[in-house]
Parts: C-alpha cells; structure tokens; sequence
C-alpha cells in the first residue's frame, strides 16, 4: 500500500490541512504551555536549523549536532539525547543522573524514531530501561509481526508529524525485511497516516511532549501559520 505523507507536511499539503496546522500552532493553550519553558537563545536555534535546511545538508552529523543541543535545553535535566555507535536504546535515570536517549550510528530519523517512543512512554515507562517495552527482532512472523505493527502505529505517527514540522519527508518502518510471510496487505502505512491525521485533528490526544516538540520543531521551520 502506497501512502504520500508529503500530504500531511505544513508546507506543501492542501489548504485543509494547513488550516490544521494552523490551528495547532496557534491554539491558545499549547502556545502557553510551551513558550514560557522556551530557552533563552530559543531564536539562534531555529536560525541555525533554517540554515542547514536552506543548504540540504546531507550529512546527518550537524542535524543530529543541532537536535541534541535542542533536547538538551529543553529536557536535558532529566533525560539526554545521545549518539550510540550501535542500535538504540533507553537508560533509565539512576543514581540521581539523567535518563539517556540513545539512538542508532548517530542518523538523525534514529533519533526522531526514539524520541517519539520517548513522548509516548510516559512517567512510569520512562522509569524502565527501554520503557520496559518488549522487542522481537527482524525476521517475525506474521503474528508477532501485526503486534508489533500495533505498538508502533502511535509512536510512528507523531515522527511523522515531527518531521513533517520540520519540512522533512517521512519514511514508515515495518522493520520487516526478513519476513517469510506476504506482507503486501498490511494496512501499517495507512493506519500511521491515519493516526497522524488525527493527532492534527485533535491536538489534545497528543502525548504533552510531543505537542511540544512538534511546535517547537514547527518555529524552527520558520512555520509562519499561515493558511493562504
């Protein structure tokens, strides 16, 4: 199944849906939320991420570099956003130090992915290497597989609205590549947009961190809220 996520972005998408997006940006309470806890040099960092977007930076080191820096403002008290030379992972906070978001050779859609399962955890989760969630590698069949599928279809969904805030393209991951079964029929691309279109519709079905990163993610896009 074939899904153009491209139709949820802020930036190229239909009138409709940027009227959404509009409506989030502006919503009188989110705003209020957010912009009091923004960090001081708040305005130098959208700066710098309109320059790489504006130079298509290729390389994902100075993205990563400037989402890090970003996190660390804004969460890094509590939990850090950290490079992992191999696959990623969650560290608990213990012995009074900061949690650690560990994301996957340092690739920027690594750390959105775990940043999104991050927003979606939630207090108690958070309080668990790996948000205590359980994880059965590549090669599943087809019914661990439609598990895993329901698991991601949130976390999935608000990456996607992240880098949509952020003029990226979203690519869903079934994280599949070894399956021995016919996956054509999955619906998971579907249910994801499904999923995201909703968020946009009902902001307030959005876990607080996530409302949070996307407006913030949305201002460093230079996300003007226009509709016309």
């Amino acid at each position: 199944m074939t899904v153009d996520f491209n139709e949820l972005s802020p930036h190229y998408a239909t009138p409709a849906i940027k009227k959404l997006w509009h409506d989030f940006y502006h919503h009188e309470q989110i705003h209020q939320d957010i912009i009091s806890q923004l960090p001081d040099d708040f305005d130098v960092l959208c700066q710098h991420y309109q320059h790489l977007y504006r130079h298509d930076i290729r390389d994902d080191k100075p993205l990563t570099d400037w989402l890090i820096g970003l996190f660390d403002k804004l969460y890094g008290t509590h939990t850090q956003l950290v490079h992992s030379t191999g696959e990623p992972e969650y560290f608990a906070p213990k012995n009074n130090q900061p949690a650690y978001i560990a994301f996957a050779h340092g690739f920027f859609n690594s750390a959105l992915h775990e940043i999104s399962h991050w927003c979606v955890a939630g207090k108690h989760r958070r309080t668990l290497d790996d948000f205590g969630y359980w994880y059965c590698p590549d090669g599943r069949d087809e019914a661990t597989q439609k598990a895993f599928e329901q698991v991601e279809i949130k976390p999935q969904a608000i990456e996607c609205l992240l880098n949509m805030a952020l003029g990226r393209y979203f690519y869903v991951s079934q994280d599949n590549l070894n399956a021995n079964f016919d996956t054509t029929n999955s619906t998971f691309a579907q249910d994801v947009y499904d999923k995201a279109l909703l968020f946009l519709h009902q902001p307030s079905s959005l876990p607080p961190d996530a409302r949070r990163l996307i407006w913030v993610f949305l201002s460093a896009a230079g996300f003007d809220g226009l509709t016309s």
